[in-house]
């Protein structure tokens, strides 16, 4: 079986990976954000689901944890672009997605 690629995204957001091929599922709201990462996850043949790290921590808790814990989609939060000061380094991005996944925080030297 071949799985696809979904991305959950704003529609600022949403135009880049349209350009780049990708079935893009918009979200003008963020209380929109919850009922479409269930139904993305509904949808057997989504092998890794992007979705926007805006818009999934606006997602309940309950149901974000649920996403987080199933095999498949893989649920990857991707970052809105971002120029100001108040941007992570990667190194601080990457912390975070590991203290998510695993629970709690790593030091890195």
């Amino acid at each position: 079986m071949s799985w696809r690629v979904r991305v959950i995204a704003t529609p600022a957001v949403a135009a880049g990976f349209r350009l780049a091929g990708l079935a893009v599922d918009e979200v003008k709201d963020m209380r929109e954000a919850g009922e479409r990462l269930v139904a993305a996850e509904a949808q057997p043949d989504i092998g890794i689901l992007l979705i926007e790290q805006a818009l999934l921590d606006a997602v309940p808790e309950v149901v974000r944890r649920a996403a987080e814990r199933r095999a498949l989609p893989i649920l990857v939060p991707i970052p809105a672009p971002a120029w100001g000061a108040g941007a992570l380094d990667a190194e601080s991005y990457i912390l975070e997605l590991l203290r998510r996944s695993i629970g709690y925080r790593v030091r890195l030297q």
